[in-house]
């Protein structure tokens, strides 16, 4: 393979060439380090690039596998890691200028697992502030630039997370996900990302936004790819189950929610990607679920909550509050406002529309949704036109979302196009809890079928 190919190919591909000896880690990672300085002063999807422990790292693992001490898909395959992901000796930012110089003293648990499966870390990548926004332009480190249009966001939290691996710097990347910030990059950079089940992959050692809907998931150009890590990430054979034959197919398709208040292009896309499953033989029941519009306040009253709660007990803020960008201080000023008795009515609302979507689950196999209503919006863009209405950047890019945060059921993004101007977007598929076998074998069906995931950004 030649060295763009190398790049942008995947785990899957890749890593019976590394278990075979036709393929050295070494050579990979000296390949996406190559790739990391040339295009990172650009994107800015790195905020630490380890090169020296990466190289290390990389010798080491082509050591083992000389031996023919091969420890699995990922052994000798350079990640990357969203930048609030705790590394032992690493400085890990959380995209803050509160953290700029922190350096954790051990590895998040997910970050054990990688290590443990002979993953290669190649750096941190750039996120929102305190992983508490979706346009990851950052006001410490800059903004991470979309590979698809530089001028562009890439989406958020995991916004460098995601411009990485669609701009092959990194094979795959682990990020977080509290109401969004997997998918909104993974569908802004046409790229795959998965929330998975809450509970199902450990946070600790994660920088919290809002525990009781933080995710840790993974992002990958393939859902094949998805799968693997998800695998190591959760320590359970998930990508395996995935490929499981299923002979008649049932989606639900919300109209209400999930349908309304998109861009035409959207609209036409995801339609398409939803009526492409039709054509293959499964069966597509249109629902309602009122319930979701009654959560949209709540799930920010939670979130705001948790996150107040969380910045108090750090000794962060007030104490610190100068050290914040504005953006961030006032949602935590917000959250200092939420009275108890919002909060556990909040807790209740959750309850119910997880019972209507559980309810709604045991009639279908999964539900179809766009990712997000728009295209990628411009960098620094605080409103955007959502058909005839404007919508504020963030309300716009939330909306789709946060319903599987709030409930904790898994949800995945895959490419399903792309607008007239080159811009990808993408098609949501939520499911049942801890079913993520089932989501990615449908995922990887579309996939397949279309193909989105060959093409790469020019930027990369």
């Amino acid at each position: 393979m030649k060295t763009e190919e190398l790049a942008f190919a995947s785990i899957e591909r890749l890593a019976p060439l590394v278990r075979k000896k036709k393929l050295s880690p070494v050579e990979l990672v000296s390949i996406l380090l190559a790739r990391i300085e040339r295009f990172n002063p650009q994107l800015n999807a790195y905020l630490t690039i380890t090169a020296q422990q990466a190289l290390a790292s990389a010798r080491k693992a082509e050591a083992e596998i000389l031996r023919g001490r091969w420890r699995g898909p990922l052994h000798g395959i350079p990640v990357s890691l969203k930048d609030n992901i705790w590394t032992r000796g690493v400085r890990t930012t959380a995209g803050a200028k509160i953290l700029k110089d922190f350096v954790p003293g051990q590895d998040a648990a997910v970050v054990r697992r990688l290590r443990r499966a002979g993953a290669i870390v190649l750096g941190k990548t750039n996120l929102h502030e305190f992983a508490y926004g979706v346009t990851t332009n950052n006001p410490h480190f800059g903004p991470t630039r979309n590979p698809w249009d530089v001028a562009r966001i890439p989406g958020g939290s995991s916004g460098g997370s995601a411009a990485a691996v669609a701009a092959g710097l990194c094979f795959v990347s682990v990020g977080t996900d509290t109401g969004g910030s997997i998918r909104i990059p993974a569908a802004l950079c046409g790229i795959v990302g998965l929330k998975p089940t809450f509970d199902l992959v450990s946070c600790q050692g994660v920088v919290p936004l809002a525990p009781s809907l933080d995710h840790v998931g993974p992002l990958a150009r393939t859902v094949g790819d998805v799968a693997i890590l998800l695998g190591i990430l959760a320590g359970r054979a998930i990508g395996e189950s995935s490929r499981r034959q299923k002979k008649h197919l049932r989606l639900g398709w919300p109209r209400g929610y999930y349908w309304e208040r998109l861009d035409d292009e959207v609209r036409r896309l995801a339609e398409a990607a939803a009526r492409s499953f039709e054509r293959a033989g499964a069966s597509i029941e249109e629902m309602s679920l009122p319930r979701l519009y009654e959560s949209v306040e709540p799930s920010t009253q939670v979130a705001l909550a948790e996150a107040r709660r969380f910045h108090e007990s750090a000794g962060y803020f007030p104490a610190l509050a100068a050290d914040y960008s504005e953006e961030v201080r006032k949602r935590l000023e917000r959250g200092g406002e939420i009275r108890a008795t919002d909060y556990l009515r909040a807790l209740e609302v959750r309850t119910q529309v997880r019972a209507d979507l559980d309810a709604a689950l045991d009639r279908v196999d999964v539900l179809l949704a766009p990712t997000v209503p728009v295209a990628a919006p411009r960098i620094g863009e605080e409103r955007v036109r959502v058909g005839t209405e404007e919508e504020s950047v963030r309300g716009a890019l939330l909306r789709l979302n946060r319903p599987a945060n709030f409930t904790g059921l898994p949800a995945i993004s895959v490419p399903c196009g792309f607008t007239r101007t080159g811009l990808p977007v993408g098609l949501q598929i939520i499911g049942r809890a801890f079913d993520e076998a089932s989501l990615l074998w449908i995922a990887r069906a579309y996939e397949q079928a279309h193909r989105w995931c060959s093409v790469h950004p020019s930027v990369g």
